[in-house]
């Protein structure tokens, strides 16, 4: 980024040294502008990414991980979905930087520097699953507008902060206190600088559950740039885009939160079920809280082949939003029958859960491994495609790997 930085504040010669030839037409170029040649074109290094993940969108950007990059118990930055909705902050001030409660429901405005929330309050650490609200979503038809995440918009990993809990009782909240709202230092993609590009919230309750985290660090290190340094919202459990990154500011709302992403149809689905393709009014729709019940075999990579005789481990998570998974079932006959996965219990609430099984195979031939997760109200995950929305929302079709036994 710091290369970005630096070519944008280059004039038009040195940028025609840094591309080898004269920038034709070069009066022109928008303010700010980056000409396409100079532009980093490996987002893999750019993020320390692995190579295989896969680039939706490149503005904002949008990368999503395959099943198999997903095999760690705690998701490593390497293998860690990116969802952003405006531009990633170029300019980081540590010692500037501070977070600033507000809004009509606080006692009275206060705001906090890094070295404020890093000494004045307790830390915590969790492994928190986040999950975008599309993952999924190119599975719909009709097709929905969007990213088409695939199954892979999904992490859990280790997660370390102060409560917002204790940040809320340090400003002092009123009793009409119904949701918080969140604001953050990306910018909008047509660059207004008074234009937000997300500024999603929380009801109180969920704003005050233990595990909803101002965190700093993530794997035991500085949160990394893509994932929101130097800090952000962790609310696990809920569509990921409540855990607002680059977080400067967070309004204590009598009302529900009315920011960008909030209004519309933005992280909503139909309060009742609707015919695939309908039109849904504003007013039919409801917010997405917490995730259903999903799960994601991590092992073998899908197209596994093996001898016939010999028998298939294999393994994967399962979460469930705000609930916990309570069991675990496979499936090599299409969902004919079903037979049980060894399944662990959570680290900590709203962690995923790890799961594992061996499937023998009667046969030669192609085989499907197909894995359901059921939640602690008997919520089980459905085979196929759930209820068709709008926006292409929450899709915890079962998921299945390929195998073939020679």
């Amino acid at each position: 980024m710091n290369r970005r930085k630096f070519v944008q504040n280059s004039g038009l010669t040195a940028l025609s040294a840094l591309l080898g030839a004269e920038i034709v037409f070069g009066n022109y170029l928008p303010e700010g502008y980056i000409p396409l040649g100079l532009q980093d074109p490996d987002p893999f290094k750019l993020f320390n990414k692995d190579p295989e993940m896969v680039v939706l969108n490149d503005k904002p950007w949008n990368i999503e991980s395959l099943a198999h990059h997903l095999d760690d118990k705690i998701t490593p930055n390497r293998y860690m979905f990116i969802r952003n909705n405006g531009n990633i902050p170029e300019s980081i001030d540590l010692k500037a930087w501070t977070l600033t409660f507000d809004g009509e429901s606080v006692q009275k405005p206060k705001s906090y520097t890094l070295a404020d929330l890093k000494s004045k309050f307790p830390q915590y650490t969790y492994q928190l699953t986040l999950e975008c609200g599309g993952n999924g979503r190119a599975e719909f038809d009709p097709p929905a507008k969007g990213n088409q995440w695939t199954v892979g918009a999904v992490a859990c990993a280790e997660w370390t902060g102060v409560r917002l809990r204790d940040l809320l009782n340090d400003v002092g909240v009123k009793g009409d206190a119904v949701y918080i709202g969140y604001h953050a230092a990306d910018t909008h993609l047509s660059g207004d600088p008074k234009k937000e590009p997300i500024s999603r919230g929380m009801p109180m309750a969920k704003a005050l559950q233990d595990e909803t985290l101002v965190a700093f660090r993530m794997n035991g290190e500085d949160i990394p740039l893509a994932h929101g340094h130097p800090l952000r919202l962790v609310a696990g459990g809920w569509p990921a885009s409540v855990s607002g990154k680059w977080l400067t500011g967070i309004s204590v709302r009598n009302k529900v939160h009315d920011g960008p992403k909030m209004t519309g149809d933005s992280y909503k689905v139909p309060c009742n079920p609707v015919a695939p393709g309908d039109k849904v009014a504003e007013e039919d729709m409801c917010i997405i809280e917490s995730m259903p019940v999903k799960s994601l075999i991590t092992y073998p990579k899908t197209g596994a082949t093996l001898p016939l005789g010999k028998s298939l481990s294999f393994r994967g998570h399962a979460w469930a939003g705000e609930l916990e998974v309570t069991q675990m079932l496979y499936s090599i006959d299409f969902g004919s029958t079903w037979k049980e996965c060894a399944l662990e219990a959570p680290v900590n609430r709203l962690a995923w859960q790890h799961f594992s099984a061996t499937a023998k195979f009667p046969k030669k031939g192609y085989y499907e491994v197909w894995a359901r997760a059921v939640d602690s109200r008997g919520n089980a995950q459905p085979m196929v495609l759930p209820g068709w929305n709008p926006k292409g929302y929450l899709n915890n079709a079962c998921h299945r790997i390929a195998v073939k036994v020679v």
